[in-house]
């Protein structure tokens, strides 16, 4: 859809009424033409104006994880195994992490049973840690 300036380009007075606001002169230059006077003080008010800012921020670092530390996995497992949120085979109790929204595995707690669970990035103490206690990590 075409901008109102777009619109009123080419007719006599665009949109002004009067001659006088035909031209550059109604914006006191083109640009930043003449910011030594009056328009420099407009743009000290406004701030930074020229130049480049700060930077861009990588999506590989902005994009955070949703960490799950051993403790709280220690804490809820038999809840999820309430809910069907996880399955146990004997004395081995499956999570399926992944499924659950969480990314990684982070080794705070020390597990009490064995646990083999599923996510897509787990640390190295939290897979020595689950390990030591007869279960495993699936990277998924």
């Amino acid at each position: 859809m075409p901008r109102r300036k777009a619109l009123k380009t080419g007719s006599r007075t665009r949109g002004r009424g009067h001659k006088k606001g035909r031209g550059a002169g109604l914006r006191g230059g083109r640009g930043n033409a003449g910011c030594h006077k009056t328009k420099r003080i407009m743009y000290e008010r406004v701030g930074r104006v020229w130049g480049a800012h700060g930077f861009k921020r990588p999506q590989t670092v902005v994009m955070a994880n949703n960490a799950i530390n051993l403790k709280v996995i220690e804490e809820s497992a038999a809840e999820w195994v309430d809910q069907g949120n996880a399955s146990k085979k004997g004395k081995v109790v499956s999570i399926d992490l992944k499924k659950m929204g969480y990314d990684k595995l982070l080794g705070t707690g020390v597990p009490s049973q064995a646990y083999k669970i599923t996510i897509s990035a787990a640390s190295a103490k939290a897979v020595e840690k689950v390990e030591a206690a007869g279960g495993e990590v699936i990277n998924g």
